[in-house]
């Protein structure tokens, strides 16, 4: 019998806070986030969206509460750490090699899976230079996969913001992460650009089989992917389950239709625009 991972926690959130001095960014927050879902996270400017996600990567300690994946307690652990286990982001303000071109900014995110040391690599020979290459035809694919093929060669510093954003995915991918963190992907995007990484999203979530059977996370998809956007549009295209904070609480969860009709919800956000 197959095993069925529908339901299966990969994430889990256990009464996380986080204070900046006196002043409390987090406040008690528990999510489980399943395998195969898409969750976001929604709610007013400074209600804690990026700080949990910064918990979840390793960027900020937590003072109180826990992390786990995969059943594995990884609260407080070192961002590079968690890189390897497979938890990747993008950031809200793009964090890219501005001097270093589009191939370079991707092949910069597989080190992390390189086994070859530094002398080896020096000497660019024997399995260095398989690995390098192997490493090499994945970044390919990526690039492939995102159509950013025309700016391979080109520093990233000089590309139009759209771009960009696609070249961090691209790098967070590289990665071959199991859970996919984006900050505010769509942020500061037109309509079509909006709806062209919504795809890339949506098709990286569901994994592009024999199109790319050398690249694992192309191949399968992505465990389970966790969104912060302030565009409700693609929110309640795009995401399985919803849950909003408001002042470092979580004050609703829910499925679109659910969060939608939460009267919470629309007051948390009038309360912001006011």
């Amino acid at each position: 019998m197959a095993l069925d991972r529908k339901n299966q926690v990969t994430l889990r959130i256990d009464n996380l806070s986080l204070n900046f001095g006196g002043v409390r960014a987090l406040a008690d927050v528990s999510v489980d986030i399943k395998d195969k879902e898409i969750l976001a996270i929604i709610g007013p400017n400074g209600a804690g969206k990026t700080a949990l996600l910064n918990c979840l990567n390793g960027f900020y300690k937590p003072q109180k509460g826990e992390i786990y994946y995969d059943g594995r307690r990884i609260t407080r652990m070192r961002p590079d750490k968690l890189a390897k286990l497979g938890i990747a982001r993008t950031f809200q303000n793009i964090e890219l090699y501005a001097g270093l071109s589009t191939e370079d900014n991707i092949m910069a995110a597989r080190h992390v899976l390189m086994h070859q040391n530094f002398i080896t690599g020096a000497l660019y020979y024997g399995w260095a230079l398989k690995e390098e290459i192997e490493h090499r035809q994945i970044a390919e694919e990526i690039i492939d996969f995102l159509e950013i093929a025309p700016i391979r060669k080109k520093v990233v510093g000089v590309l139009p913001y759209g771009m960009r954003k696609r070249v961090e995915l691209g790098r967070a991918l590289a990665l071959e992460p199991k859970v996919l963190l984006l900050d505010e992907p769509m942020a500061g995007m037109n309509l079509e650009e909006k709806e062209d990484l919504a795809r890339f999203i949506l098709d990286i979530f569901e994994g592009q089989g024999a199109t790319y059977p050398d690249t694992p996370v192309l191949r399968d998809g992505i465990s389970c992917i966790v969104l912060v956007e302030h565009d409700m549009g693609v929110v309640m295209d795009i995401a399985d389950r919803i849950i909003v904070l408001d002042f470092g609480r979580k004050i609703a969860e829910g499925t679109p239709a659910e969060i939608e009709a939460n009267p919470q919800v629309i007051s948390a956000y009038l309360g912001q625009e006011q």
